[in-house]
């Protein structure tokens, strides 16, 4: 088994009048969230957040819109999900992106992955994510967008 590698991106699709999309766990109930994944190989992060997006949406970020925030944040990886990690790797370094659609879509959701989605605004969603950095970077959507 191939480990991941504890290098991710976290993805806030949302819209210009901050309408957030949202995707519930399959393998953790009412646990809402952002894209996110691990980066692969040695893939550019701006790549992998492409990647992440287009499995776990169906959508294609158009590198124009994607924006790298030049932001990361370290956590310690939940222990139930520490299996997929090398021995004893404990922290995850997760880089932030944000991708403005002009409206709402609705998403081809990755099955193994996600089980519902919904668009809510902005401040709504900060609420129910359930990581904190995700509801940080939800929370600094205004003031990066110059709302």
């Amino acid at each position: 088994m191939a480990y991941k590698q504890p290098v991710s991106v976290l993805v806030v699709i949302h819209t210009p009048d901050l309408q957030v999309l949202l995707l519930e766990r399959n393998d953790f109930a009412e646990a809402w969230q952002s894209v996110t994944g691990s980066r692969e190989g040695e893939e550019a992060l701006c790549d992998t957040a492409r990647r992440e997006v287009l499995e776990e949406t169906g959508i294609t970020a158009n590198p124009a819109v994607l924006r790298d925030w030049q932001t990361s944040n370290q956590y310690e990886i939940f222990e139930v999900w520490r299996h997929r990690y090398a021995p004893g790797v404990t922290m995850n370094t997760e880089h932030v992106f944000s991708l403005q659609l002009p409206e709402a879509v609705l998403p081809q959701l990755a099955p193994r992955e996600h089980r519902r989605f919904r668009w809510v605004p902005w401040q709504q969603a900060a609420e129910l994510v359930f990581s904190p950095s995700n509801a940080e970077a939800i929370r600094q959507l205004p003031e990066r967008l110059g709302h």
